[in-house]
């Protein structure tokens, strides 16, 4: 089935070419043209990831996504004509998985969308892997994109969820910044240290939330780890 995406723009030119680049990606589409129609939209229809401007009257594109991210980690794609770093950070710090600055290349958006559904399982295979991996109380399934410590789940955006798989993978070895910006985002694809960061905190607040404090520590002047050995209670 292809890939459902909702893109939400006040602008319909601007929707309008979106549509037409992600149909042509062999994706279908829906739209909105506020942050109220998106909200119904999403409410409604099997949605697999949202392109969400976030310059909108009434509801803009960071309350829709706190309003989504109350009840799901589908993956959000931020567009702004804003170019400023702190808009960026604050954007995936309340959950948004990517970034683009009009004005936007419609190629390099689908590139981006095709990146993000093949990390969510939405498209692309995950042969030769095992479907759950589990560290201490720490578990995290790949095919049901899962993340539970003990019995608490845990609910990591895409972005999150591919940084938390990596860290698993290889409990206690160090990952750089840059390993991790791989992970979450693919080859050839440059974020700011500072977003890396964002993620791993937004990371550690949701276990610190549920007792898992302390599970991914850091290495100073290298990168982050996993603690092998962390279990509710310790």
């Amino acid at each position: 089935m292809a890939p459902c995406i909702l893109v939400v723009d006040d602008e319909p030119n601007i929707r309008d070419v979106i549509c037409f680049a992600l149909e042509r990606a062999d994706m279908t589409t829906a739209t909105a043209g506020n942050g109220i129609q998106a909200m119904m939209t999403y409410r409604a229809k099997r949605i697999d990831l949202i392109v969400l401007d976030i310059e909108m009257p009434d509801m803009d594109g960071l309350e829709v996504c706190r309003q989504i991210r109350k009840t799901s980690s589908v993956p959000i794609l931020f567009l702004s004509a804003r170019d400023e770093e702190i808009d960026r950070i604050l954007g995936l710090e309340i959950g948004g998985d990517d970034y683009v600055t009009k004005p936007f290349s419609p190629r390099e958006l689908v590139a981006r969308v095709k990146t993000i559904l093949k990390r969510t399982g939405t498209s692309g295979g995950s042969e030769g892997r095992e479907e759950t991996i589990a560290v201490g109380d720490l578990r995290l399934d790949r095919a049901g994109r899962t993340v539970t410590f003990g019995d608490t789940p845990v609910t990591p955006t895409s972005l999150e969820f591919a940084i938390i798989e990596t860290l698993m993978a290889r409990p206690e070895m160090v990952f750089s910044r840059e390993q991790l910006m791989v992970a979450a985002y693919g080859p050839g694809t440059y974020v700011a240290d500072r977003t890396i960061d964002s993620h791993i905190r937004n990371i550690r607040a949701k276990f610190a939330t549920i007792g898992a404090d302390g599970l991914i520590t850091t290495v100073h002047g290298v990168g982050f780890k996993l603690r092998a050995n962390h279990e509710r209670g310790t």
